[in-house]
């Protein structure tokens, strides 16, 4: 009899354990599908500005066509940084709300699984009670 009931508990718990751990693979892997992309984009953003101002570069013939480019260059490599560092910090928020959503999962689990320990105990001290009643 305990056998057997020891056998369902640790199955539904190796259940849960798999259900929950396939929760949070889903999340991290959405959250890196996400991180990617928005690198991906960055980068092709940044490599396409940076191709237009070496074609600017590339047209210059004089001095004085590259004094006229230099600025834009400089406000190419501005623009650059300044998406590579909102694309970082995009891709740290998300990463931030991918962990709480994992901690808050765990949590629950740690929550749900002391509450049945909780309630085993007590039905066993139960149990145990009404057999020394006896």
């Amino acid at each position: 009899m305990y056998q057997q009931q020891f056998n369902e508990q640790f199955a539904a718990a190796t259940r849960q354990f798999a259900e929950t751990a396939a929760r949070v693979n889903r999340l991290a892997i959405e959250n890196a599908e996400q991180v990617f992309g928005l690198q991906i984009a960055a980068i092709e953003e940044n490599a396409n500005a940076t191709f237009a101002f070496w074609n600017q570069l590339t047209e210059a013939r004089d001095f004085n066509g590259l004094r006229d480019v230099v600025p834009a260059g400089v406000q190419v490599a501005r623009e650059n940084t300044e998406r590579a560092i909102a694309a970082g910090q995009e891709i740290y928020d998300r990463t931030i709300k991918t962990n709480e959503a994992i901690a808050t999962i765990a949590k629950g689990e740690i929550e749900q699984v002391a509450a049945k320990a909780q309630a085993e105990a007590e039905k066993v001290v139960k149990t145990t009670a009404k057999k020394a009643r006896r």
